[in-house]
């Protein structure tokens, strides 16, 4: 554990706590890609399986529960719930062009080939892509409301927190996981022109507008 794991672990579950006051106060899910949400709660699936096999910590069984109970209610919320308001016309992202490369990537990339091995790197290569069909379906409406731009934000800020965590793990326990890493790098590439946008527009006061598709 070390300063940049925590302050991820706390963005990542900011980021969470925002969609889902979000949802519940304006009662709600419209801008929110359901199809996104899926893909992360499969993501806290398959990699937090080891709940069943391994204890490392308190802290650590914790947040992966929490994690999960907060994927699980966002996605009711916004399938259930909240039903009514989803906007399905613009939230059109083909999951199977991420589904299918990742799951083939995950068994022939992986560090042992067994089932639990398996699942746990086929979460880490599909979180690095999970956030496309939200960045898809802003693209296509021309923008996103100030809250969740926050959320895509801290969700932005705990990958490039958990950059650091890797980098200074390397430096002080020589500790290197290359699917972790490089799937860290690509998620954290799709979020630097929002950053950008955020920085420049949302922060100031403005709402962030995307060029419509041609």
């Amino acid at each position: 554990m070390n300063i940049f794991r925590i302050l991820g672990d706390v963005s990542h579950l900011l980021a969470m706590i925002i969609l889902l006051v979000k949802m519940w106060t304006s009662k709600s899910c419209a801008g929110i890609s359901g199809k996104s949400q899926i893909l992360f709660t499969l993501v806290f699936t398959t990699r937090y399986l080891d709940l069943f096999t391994t204890f490392i910590s308190l802290y650590n069984t914790v947040m992966k529960v929490i994690f999960l109970l907060c994927a699980y209610v966002t996605v009711y919320m916004i399938y259930v719930k909240f039903q009514k308001t989803f906007d399905r016309e613009h939230d059109s992202f083909r999951l199977e062009f991420l589904l299918v490369p990742v799951t083939g990537l995950s068994f022939l990339e992986n560090h042992s080939f067994t089932p639990l091995e398996i699942l746990w790197t086929f979460s880490i290569y599909l979180e690095s892509v999970a956030i496309l069909p939200q960045l898809f379906m802003i693209s296509k409406t021309g923008e996103a409301e100030t809250i969740t731009t926050h959320y895509l934000f801290f969700l932005g800020l705990y990958r490039a927190l958990y950059l650091a965590n890797w980098i200074w793990r390397y430096h002080t326990e020589n500790f290197y996981d290359q699917i972790a890493v490089v799937s860290g790098v690509v998620q954290t590439i799709f979020y630097c022109d929002f950053f950008y946008l955020y920085v420049t527009k949302v922060l100031k006061g403005k709402k962030l507008s995307l060029p419509m598709p041609v």
